[in-house]
């Protein structure tokens, strides 16, 4: 009888302990869903990943005020990939496999992007990437098979680099270009080579492509090159650290042509490191232009300056699209299943997001308009809209 009363207190206790620990997985927390949020907060690309992770935690407080998702509130799990690709694996892994997330959103930088793809892949926990371009995003460069649990809310690089090369031809009408690449950089190798392909494929040549490092300071040596071959524009798609130091070297050495590039560009830190009088007469290719006049656009950019105090870029608006996306395949799914959510996102199809009808292809990409925008004493001016 002892013996028995024994044994029946020691089972108490262990089921006593086993129902604190599913109290502790997912009593607690059952009434939430966790969300990753990767982004570079901070390192070189910090106003952007702020930006994006900004538009997010919008759209989640949006979700959360009309009612959450599957009845349950949404939890926004922040993390900082400190704008460096292994940084980014780091903290993919442990949204994955600490905080046990349901899904990650964020990134700009590809190569950050391409990093984190590969833990998501490995973990199976669906990835929306934000901003991030380049086509080995989604597409394993080795293998050409579509990454299962990758997708992205933006447009590829092979869009951006001809809209890009097409603006220089049929716009600014000019033939003769050089290209300053950040070699350390998938985003710019990648923007560069599809510029130049279809730059050369119109009737364009390129006389000169010089390289240059991600936090590189003094790059008046590979000007002074570009400047003896009187080139007719520079093409120069890096991030907007590096480029404004480019664009005011560039002046001050007396080169006063157009200066071109891409979304890597969107950062108010642009005018203040490169000067506003020197960004004149340049341009750059974006997802998104401030200036959009549609209803949903104001609607959203009078939100966004209630919520932050400052007006949004295309990294805010994409971060709030690539939640409102996430969400959405969560719903759909009706489930909390990464397999299914991931389902769910490969079939989205026509959601309305800020920068447009969102649809997602067999190659997990969005197909999206993209903008021209000009450089106008120190402000972003909208000049165009190309559709894919």
């Amino acid at each position: 009888m002892k013996k028995t009363g024994v044994k029946t207190a020691a089972m108490l206790i262990i089921m006593l302990l086993m129902a604190g620990i599913v109290t502790g997985c997912g009593g607690a927390n059952s009434n939430e869903v966790k969300i990753g949020i990767l982004n570079e907060m901070t390192g070189g690309n910090a106003t952007m990943g702020t930006s994006s992770a900004n538009g997010a935690k919008m759209a989640i407080k949006e979700a959360n005020a009309k009612g959450g998702v599957l009845g349950k509130q949404i939890k926004a799990v922040i993390a900082d990939n400190k704008s460096e690709p292994s940084e980014a694996a780091n903290a993919m892994t442990k949204l994955a496999t600490q905080d046990k997330v349901v899904a990650i959103t964020g990134m700009f930088a590809s190569s950050n992007a391409i990093a984190a793809s590969s833990v998501a892949e490995s973990t199976k926990v669906p990835f929306l990437a934000v901003g991030a371009t380049n086509p080995k995003v989604t597409v394993d460069e080795k293998t050409g098979k579509v990454k299962d649990y990758t997708f992205r809310v933006c447009f590829i690089d092979p869009f951006q680099g001809t809209v890009g090369a097409n603006f220089v031809l049929n716009t600014l009408n000019l033939k003769k270009a050089a290209m300053l690449v950040d070699s350390s950089s998938d985003y710019s190798k990648g923007l560069a080579a599809f510029f130049k392909d279809a730059f050369t494929k119109g009737g364009g040549a390129v006389l000169a492509e010089e390289a240059y490092l991600q936090k590189d300071q003094d790059f008046k040596t590979i000007l002074t090159k570009v400047k003896a071959l009187n080139v007719e524009v520079l093409y120069v798609p890096g991030y907007y650290e590096e480029v404004g130091k480019i664009v005011k070297q560039a002046r001050e050495l007396g080169i006063t042509v157009p200066i071109v590039g891409g979304d890597g560009w969107d950062s108010p830190k642009l005018v203040e490191i490169g000067t506003a009088a020197a960004l004149n007469n340049t341009y750059f290719t974006n997802h998104y232009s401030v200036d959009d006049t549609s209803a949903t656009s104001r609607e959203f950019v009078e939100a966004y300056k209630k919520e932050y105090g400052q007006a949004p870029d295309a990294m805010s608006v994409l971060g709030y699209d690539a939640a409102n996306v996430l969400i959405d395949a969560i719903k759909r799914a009706n489930s909390l299943d990464p397999t299914k959510i991931r389902e769910a996102l490969a079939a989205t199809k026509d959601f309305t997001t800020i920068t447009g009808s969102t649809t997602l292809n067999a190659t997990h990409d969005a197909v999206k308009n993209a903008v021209i925008i000009e450089m106008k004493d120190g402000k972003q001016m909208f000049k165009a809209t190309v559709k894919p």
